[in-house]
């Protein structure tokens, strides 16, 4: 959205449009203006209506929104943990990075689980400091959602709303990326 602190430029809406893979005249169609007004504002040659602003912008927010893929706001690399690893390792490197849960991998790196603070603290509960020698295999929960680094942005959006605290980006069988709540909102604040 834009507001009168920060009204873009006529570059940056030039930038905007050519990343949105729009021509002027599609501009202009979308936001209900005419081509020669999208030229002109993109000159710098007009000031145009806050109103009109907010139409142009909406549509290439929009446009780049149905352009954007999971690729394009992934988090990597990623900081994952072996099955035969220990809960005492997972529970230091959650610690160390302030992660509330670890992709689990094979030997191979596919992940086959997730493993969660809470998940620990459960097998605290009942096993006490035994807990910590036991095998992540052993407590790990189902793997995290997988996604394609092509998936569009709605799908993502959408598994997230459901309660999956985030989502993998698996290529080829690899991790090449995941996306949290926590980055949907940064991306939406920067």
């Amino acid at each position: 959205m834009v507001s009168l602190c920060s009204l873009p430029s006529p570059e940056y809406l030039r930038y905007l449009r050519k990343k949105a893979g729009l021509t002027q005249k599609q501009l202009a169609e979308k936001a209900g203006v005419s081509q020669s007004l999208i030229a002109r504002i993109e000159r710098g040659t007009v000031d145009p209506r806050l109103s009109t602003l907010r139409r142009i912008m909406r549509v290439l927010e929009e446009v780049l929104a149905e352009k954007s893929r999971a690729k394009d706001f992934m988090h990597h690399p990623v900081v994952t943990i072996h099955e035969g690893d220990t809960l005492k390792k997972a529970a230091k490197i959650m610690w160390e990075y302030g992660y509330s849960q670890l992709p689990v991998v094979d030997e191979k790196g596919f992940p086959v689980g997730t493993i969660y603070e809470n998940t620990i603290i459960n097998a605290i509960m009942r096993y006490r400091e035994k807990a910590f020698d036991m095998k992540v295999k052993d407590v790990m929960e189902k793997a995290l959602p997988i996604v394609d680094p092509s998936e569009p942005a709605d799908r993502v959006f959408d598994l997230l709303i459901r309660d999956f605290p985030a989502v993998l980006v698996v290529e080829k069988g690899r991790i090449v990326g995941i996306i949290t709540k926590s980055d949907i909102i940064a991306r939406h604040l920067l």
